[in-house]
């Protein structure tokens, strides 16, 4: 069953700021592809919320600039000894 795309992309955005989620926590909360939710957030959303999409902008790229420090300590963690 097919939702109304601007709803997913409304929610998506609403879930994303709310929980300060990353694009690979919502597209597992709302079963879709990473792709989807990129799709969704950067294309579909301006034309149908402009004010949210503002704010998922700017919470992407938070998410982009933090994303290598992240990266890092699951790395470190990954190699830690117990």
């Amino acid at each position: 069953m097919k939702e109304n795309i601007e709803e997913r992309a409304c929610r998506l955005a609403v879930y994303m700021i709310e929980n300060r989620a990353t694009v690979r926590a919502a597209a597992q909360k709302f079963g879709i592809s990473k792709s989807t939710v990129h799709k969704d957030l950067s294309e579909r959303l301006p034309l149908c919320n402009r004010v949210l999409y503002d704010q998922v902008k700017t919470l992407l790229e938070r998410n982009k600039a933090e994303r290598h420090i992240r990266g890092g300590m699951a790395t470190r963690n990954k190699f830690k000894p117990p």
